[in-house]
């Protein structure tokens, strides 16, 4: 049976490689209902899916990406508008996991699509609510060392099965004990630095979900790579939320002029970009790294440990 699997993957590579698309088109449906059901203590699993009005989705309007394009973006049975966001999440899925399939043997690839599965949950949850779940961080943590020693490959590594096996379980730990505690350290110094907390517990244990499955490096980049992202996507966000707040304080302050005063009735406002999720800036830099960067990632990272270490 294997070989013969070998022999259609080799012979007809696209075959496999849409099985996968398809795959994550209906993963990502599921990770919808996670995504919106998780963070409210809502079963993923019971009741089915419901439009907005309560009635149930028959299987017939519930396939990925399609359905939203046929219905255009209504629900068949009262009209209501659904978010593009459904089929933006089932079209990513399947264009990650169809990415992960060809470049990575098929036993990686499908530790891969955990891997995947894993960071879209979290990246939106976190921009919904401003929290990576549990089950996520840790339980993926936990997944990630534990496939580790049953699977070397996931860390390139072979050889003696029982020795690369502990070789490669090592590695996971010693990436989610780096990942953690640099995060860890880096939100310690932050809180003295500007005295107030710089990022959230989720983010240091998220970062070691990743060292679990992408090892040390993946962390180390994930981290710093994340924080590059940050910077690019939030300076112009504070930026235009600078100018925002000068022309509103310029009108209100028009405004109030031809106002009477009140003793005590002021009014603070909180400038729009200043909370801002880290989680889905981590999970981008560790896909990058584990879509094919992580050689570039791991080259550099050993030559820089090569000349440290050579006098």
């Amino acid at each position: 049976m294997f070989e013969t699997f070998e022999f259609i993957n080799e012979d007809f590579p696209w075959f496999f490689a849409s099985l996968a698309a398809v795959f994550g088109a209906v993963t990502g449906s599921f990770l919808n209902v996670c995504i919106y059901r998780i963070p409210v203590g809502r079963s993923i699993i019971f009741p089915g899916s419901s439009c907005a009005c309560g009635r149930p989705i028959p299987f017939y309007h519930n396939i990925p990406i399609f359905t939203w394009i046929i219905l255009r973006g209504r629900a068949n049975c009262c009209e209501e508008r659904f978010s593009i966001r459904y089929p933006a999440i089932e079209l990513l899925t399947a264009i990650l996991f169809f990415w992960v399939w060809t470049i990575y043997s098929p036993i990686v690839a499908i530790i891969g699509m955990l891997f995947v599965a894993f960071l879209i949950c979290a990246t939106f949850i976190d921009l919904d609510h401003m929290i990576i779940p549990d089950r996520f961080s840790i339980g993926g943590m936990v997944i990630g060392v534990i496939l580790s020693f049953i699977f070397p490959s996931l860390h390139g590594l072979e050889g003696l099965p029982l020795v690369s096996n502990i070789h490669s379980g090592v590695s996971a730990i010693i990436g989610a004990l780096i990942g953690a505690g640099l995060v860890y350290w880096i939100a310690v110094l932050g809180e003295i630095i500007f005295r107030k907390p710089a990022m959230g517990e989720g983010d240091v244990k998220f970062v070691g979900f990743i060292g679990a499955f992408c090892g040390w490096q993946g962390a180390v980049f994930s981290m710093f790579g994340g924080a590059l992202m940050g910077t690019v996507v939030l300076l112009p966000i504070l930026l235009i939320s600078r100018l925002c707040s000068r022309n509103k304080s310029a009108k209100k302050k028009t405004e109030e002029e031809n106002l009477p005063k009140v003793d005590g009735a002021e009014e603070e406002d909180v400038p729009f970009g200043t909370h801002v999720p880290f989680g889905p800036m981590l999970a981008v830099a560790g896909l990058i790294y584990f879509l094919g960067f992580h050689l570039y990632v791991d080259a550099y990272f050993a030559d820089f440990v090569f000349n440290f270490l050579t006098p």
